[in-house]
């Protein structure tokens, strides 16, 4: 009797323990992504990543930076003031600050006292420095004028790398020459690319330097009153002596002007004398 139940009771346990590990498995299975393959037998996780590693990451965009323009600024000011001595002193003091004077000339003339002066100014002053300027007396003359030489720039700096490559390309030649006459053929080809470079630098810091600094022509002048000499006052012993000089010339001229006409005397004597003559034979 104790061994039925004792049966009994381990095939009861057994299906419990049955059940249980199927309820896990049947979780396990739920639980367990779904992989779907494809065609060629690998699944879509693995066909992605080696899509991946063949083409190369797609490389982000990069903004371009607008080139900045290069302005070159000049002005001419005409400007009339009651001190010039007190406005040059004041424009000398202006300009000290980011400028220089490049000329200056003064002169008196024409009722005149003038002061012509060529300033370069940093870009950043120039519209500060001719408000200033404009403030020392009355305008009777501006003029303002900007040139773009952006252009103009980038065509001479690019003109200027392919001078410069082409001068290494004849430095390379004349290291593999092997003749006088190809050693001679390279310098003069050197020759005249150098001088094509040493031009298009000096005309590219020209143009670096008009950008760096403004010009500012500025005449100013202060007019002057000119002095009319007086009168002489002339003394009455003065006028007498005036008068007999001028009544002396009178007579000089009278005796030239008879010496002058001698030839009316020699021909009016002879015909006087003729025609006495003639009477007097008449009358005998």
């Amino acid at each position: 009797m104790k061994l039925h139940l004792n049966v009994f009771l381990g095939l009861v346990l057994l299906c419990a323990s049955c059940s249980k590990q199927n309820s896990k498995e049947s979780e396990a299975a739920e639980n367990t992504p779904v992989t779907s393959t494809s065609a060629d037998g690998f699944s879509a996780e693995e066909n992605s990543k080696s899509a991946s590693a063949e083409s190369p990451p797609s490389q982000p965009k990069l903004a371009v930076a607008p080139t900045a323009r290069l302005l070159v600024y000049h002005a001419e000011l005409r400007v009339k003031t009651n001190n010039l001595r007190q406005a040059s002193a004041r424009l000398d003091s202006l300009v000290q600050t980011g400028g220089f004077v490049s000329a200056a000339t003064e002169n008196r003339e024409n009722g005149q006292w003038r002061t012509d002066m060529t300033i370069r100014v940093e870009p950043a002053r120039f519209q500060a420095l001719l408000a200033t300027i404009c403030k020392l007396g009355t305008v009777e003359e501006k003029k303002l004028n900007t040139d773009d030489v952006t252009a103009e720039h980038a065509d001479i700096a690019a003109r200027l790398r392919t001078k410069r490559a082409v001068e290494a390309r004849y430095v390379g030649l004349l290291a593999t020459a092997k003749s006088i006459k190809e050693i001679l053929q390279v310098e003069v080809k050197m020759s005249e690319v150098r001088e094509e470079i040493e031009a298009t630098e000096s005309r590219l810091k020209a143009l670096n330097d008009a950008v760096a600094y403004s010009t500012i022509t500025v005449s100013l002048y202060q007019p002057i009153a000119e002095t009319i000499p007086d009168a002489p006052v002339v003394s009455w012993s003065s006028r007498v002596v005036e008068a007999f000089y001028s009544g002396w010339q009178l007579l000089a001229s009278l005796l030239v002007g008879l010496i002058t006409i001698w030839p009316l005397w020699v021909f009016g004597t002879i015909g006087f004398w003729l025609w006495h003559r003639h009477k007097a034979a008449l009358n005998g």
